[in-house]
């Protein structure tokens, strides 16, 4: 009810202020301070006191007498505090919120009609997933999820690099090198066992006779040459090599989970033909320079010192020239187009949005999200030669964590111990992995985040078990009273619910669609993870006060509808943010 509440709250002013005669634009409507019992206040009286010629305060006692509300259905009363015009609700308020959180999508906003795309993490097909990179994938999976709730139709893509030197370089040592000259794979999974041939060989061309190394390099350079002239037998060579690594890194990032409706191919947009035009058109714009045995674009006059090479002297395209035909193809086909993206990409994506914009595109229709690295607290980690940590043996380390943790409050009887040994290790994988991708998603995307064991799994502090476990609450409610044969009623007096504790809990489930709604128009999955923890302990102080099965009634059946109201919410936040919802924990 908040969303309407807060339309007839911007009628309600707007209509005042044209009586008094006021001019603006901005009706300085916000949520007021913890304590005051609103649900929105304005602070416009600011704003007008110039004008008015009196102070704050009387200029928001005199919007406050112009405020009418006979034609407002959820707000309740208008009052001020100071400069601040107050709304306060009205039962009806809490009466439809009671009964719309009764349905299981509660939070999920009006179609838009929009066609979204998300391409987020995107790493290069070299081998597993990193654990400095994880951020791409759960900001990636949770602002797709986030864009969906919010009413528009989603894609979720990943955009495979299959057509770089990196990609020449691993089907040039996979086809080279025999199993004999490897060591052990680190784990049975297809892209642990093949990225072993390209760390052979990166070794090898780094410490290889020149003469070798003058000659893998040409075929290196044959293989590149190849895919930019589409030859299917190139293109198929390194085809080979990418399906197997990009299916083990799919199975990993399934594990968070991150699944996507489509691995869309760098060499898509060579093989169509849109990369040779994309370059004639480059080569045709008056910033387009020969430089240093290359073509350029010169962005010095839109801001950007450091040229966009788009053409090698061999006549082969870069990644980026070939990101912007990607990018093209997705303004024809989609009305937004957001990207994820690791912070070293940031000039990259300011070249590509500046070229974009010069070739006469619509580039409003492009968000970047961009974010900050993972660390763990041994430091910063390195792919290339395989000394950093995998994704797999971060989550592998957060299942038996989060196993243990279980285990032990099963052994001291803090939580239920019918539990059994299948239950154990459901609860492990939905809280363990829950823990990632909570601590990780419920940080600003802009900084830089380590990852602590003790904070992410700690079932007392505002972490994913903390929450989780409000989930689980719930449903253990609901089911010992269905055992019972109570059922819930949202239909039951709202007055009946009357206590701080219910008003409280009420107002917080009432926020949830408008927290949906502004975080989508922020791509800030984070501001869900913050009502999640606000949610919880609203939840918590009712649980605490408020008897649901010892009630009788009216009461009884009200509570219990209540605590449904309250399943919902914290399950579609916890759906947004990519965290299981365990039922018991």
């Amino acid at each position: 009810m908040f969303l309407p509440f807060r339309e007839e709250v911007r009628a309600a002013l707007t209509a005042a202020l044209d009586e008094l005669g006021y001019e603006t634009t901005d009706l300085g409507i916000e949520e007021p301070p913890e304590g005051v019992d609103a649900v929105l206040a304005s602070s416009v009286a600011f704003r007008l006191a110039s004008e008015a010629g009196a102070p704050p305060p009387k200029v928001a006692a005199k919007l406050c007498e112009a405020v009418d509300l006979a034609d407002a259905e959820y707000v309740g009363r208008v009052e001020t505090q100071g400069p601040y015009v107050n709304f306060l609700p009205s039962e009806a308020y809490f009466g439809g919120t009671l009964r719309a959180g009764q349905q299981d999508s509660f939070g999920s906003l009006a179609p838009t009609g929009d066609r979204v795309v998300v391409e987020h993490t995107s790493a290069n097909p070299t081998g597993p997933v990193h654990v400095g990179r994880a951020r791409n994938p759960i900001i990636g999976d949770a602002v797709a999820n986030l864009l969906e709730y919010a009413g528009n139709d989603v894609e979720r893509h990943y955009y495979v690099n299959d057509a770089g030197r990196q990609m020449a370089v691993f089907t040039w040592a996979y086809e080279t090198f025999d199993e004999s000259d490897l060591p052990e794979p680190e784990r049975d999974r297809i892209e642990y066992d093949l990225v072993r041939y390209y760390r052979k060989g990166n070794d090898y061309l780094e410490s290889a006779d020149a003469a070798d190394v003058a000659e893998a390099e040409a075929e290196i350079e044959a293989i590149m040459q190849g895919l930019e002239a589409g030859d299917e037998e190139a293109y198929a060579r390194v085809s080979e090599v990418v399906e197997q690594v990009l299916s083990g890194m799919r199975a990993c990032l399934e594990r968070l989970p991150a699944e996507f409706d489509e691995f869309v191919r760098e060499t898509r947009f060579m093989r169509d033909g849109s990369t040779d035009d994309l370059v004639e058109r480059l080569k045709a714009l008056d910033c387009a320079v020969y430089e240093e045995d290359a073509w350029q674009l010169d962005l010095s006059e839109y801001g950007i010192e450091k040229n966009l090479v788009f053409l090698r002297s061999d006549d082969t395209s870069l990644y980026t020239t070939r990101d912007l035909a990607h990018h093209e193809w997705k303004f024809a086909n989609y009305d937004r187009a957001v990207t994820v993206l690791g912070e070293d990409h940031k000039l990259q994506a300011e070249q590509l949005r500046t070229t974009l914009d010069i070739l006469g595109n619509d580039t409003s229709k492009l968000e970047n999200v961009i974010y900050s690295y993972v660390n763990l607290p041994e430091g910063k980690m390195s792919t290339r030669r395989g000394t950093g940590v995998d994704l797999d043996d971060l989550l592998d380390e957060a299942i038996d964590r989060a196993r243990d943790e279980v285990t032990s409050r099963l052994d001291t009887r803090i939580r239920d111990d019918d539990l059994d040994e299948a239950d154990v290790e459901r609860i492990a994988h939905q809280v363990g992995i829950g823990a990632v991708r909570y601590d990780i998603v419920s940080k600003q995307p802009t900084k830089a985040i380590t990852f602590e064991w003790d904070r992410a799994l700690d079932f007392e502090a505002q972490s994913a078990p903390y929450v989780q476990y409000v989930h689980a609450r719930c449903c253990g409610i609901l089911d010992e009273a269905r055992a019972a044969g109570i059922e819930a009623d949202a239909s039951v007096d709202i007055g009946v619910l009357d206590t701080p504790e219910e008003r409280d809990l009420l107002r917080v489930v009432a926020r949830f669609p408008a927290v949906v709604e502004a975080a989508a128009e922020d791509l800030e999955p984070h501001q869900i993870a913050t009502y999640t923890r606000e949610f919880a302990e609203a939840f918590n102080a009712f649980y605490r006060e408020c008897s649901v099965l010892n009630a009788e009634g009216d009461v009884q059946q009200g509570r219990l509808a209540l605590v449904a109201a309250a399943r919902h919410t914290i399950a579609n936040a916890l759906d947004v943010l990519g965290v299981a919802a365990p039922e018991s924990m």
